[in-house]
């Protein structure tokens, strides 16, 4: 187990101690907190959580287990829909409980290990355990990916992401009546600071733009159709839980527990309905639906009863 000791420099005093290790061994802020989260940070032997201040002239000692990168391993995922496929693209229905990709301190199942299992080829381009991903879903959110399966998919699928030119619509069940009952949520997102997993609209993060309407009104909630217009981590929840309004079912982001349990719901009511974009290839415009899952569909009736 590889493990280092040294005095704080005065440079970090008062530095939290997952900023100060990445400085320090550059190591990633994610990375530094499961190290300190584990136990492996002692300040003159007393140990330190990830947010804890370090003291100049302390002792500091790290110990840490080497990370195995993460290797896409063929799983099949039977839920796993195949919306649309030929030699350029798979379009892909997503169910909840899937990673769009490996990553480190996930176990579970992945699109591209479910799509190896299936015996699709991927495009080899972008990191080892990414490849042909443009676009990703959050674990807990449903709907519509598309994975490049060539290189010159790749290429244009990544470039129409990043200059926008991808319609993306969603549906979304959040707490409460937006006011107005339609807008735009202009608001830059960043890493929360004080909370390893989470993002916060934060004053130096990216600009985030999300276009959203009430499709549906209910006496505690709302069925939202959301045009995201820029595609950050976690946007739409963290910009609807922002305006007071989470995703019905998402506690990371402040919603009534209460609530959820009365709709049997066990993940944020967040739906990737809609996907558009012109064919990596052929440049034809192309439309992909998909309707709401079972477990969103019955929290929707429980809601209009």
């Amino acid at each position: 187990m590889p493990s280092r000791s040294f005095p704080v420099p005065e440079g970090l005093d008062g530095v939290r101690v997952d900023a100060a290790l990445a400085k320090l061994l550059g190591f990633s802020r994610t990375f530094a907190a499961d190290v300190a989260e584990s136990g492996g940070v002692r300040l003159d032997g007393r140990a330190l959580g990830k947010s804890d201040k370090l003291r100049a002239d302390s002792w500091l000692d790290v110990d840490w287990q080497e990370r195995r990168e993460p290797e896409i391993v063929p799983i099949a995922v039977p839920d796993l829909g195949i919306v649309y496929d030929d030699d350029d693209i798979v379009v892909v229905d997503k169910p909840a409980g899937v990673a769009a990709h490996p990553s480190v301190g996930w176990e579970g199942p992945t699109v591209l290990g479910a799509l190896a299992a299936g015996g699709y080829r991927i495009a080899t381009t972008g990191a080892a355990e990414r490849q042909g991903v443009v676009h990703r879903l959050d674990v807990g959110t449903s709907g519509l990916m598309v994975v490049a399966k060539s290189e010159r998919a790749y290429t244009a699928l990544k470039r129409a992401f990043k200059e926008r030119e991808v319609e993306k619509i969603y549906h979304a069940v959040v707490q409460g009546h937006p006011d107005p009952l339609a807008g735009t949520i202009d608001a830059p997102i960043g890493r929360h600071p004080s909370h390893s997993w989470k993002f916060a609209v934060t004053p130096d993060g990216k600009d985030s733009i999300t276009h959203y309407e009430t499709i549906e009104a209910f006496p505690s909630a709302s069925l939202l159709e959301i045009h995201l217009e820029t595609g950050r981590t976690h946007q739409i929840r963290v910009h609807m839980a922002a305006h007071r309004h989470p995703c019905v079912g998402d506690p990371l982001y402040g919603a009534d527990p209460t609530l959820s349990a009365r709709l049997g719901l066990t993940r944020q009511w967040l739906h990737a309905h809609e996907l558009s974009f012109a064919h990596p290839v052929t440049t034809e415009w192309v439309t992909f639906t998909s309707d709401d899952p079972a477990d969103l569909a019955h929290a929707l009736e429980v809601l209009r009863g």
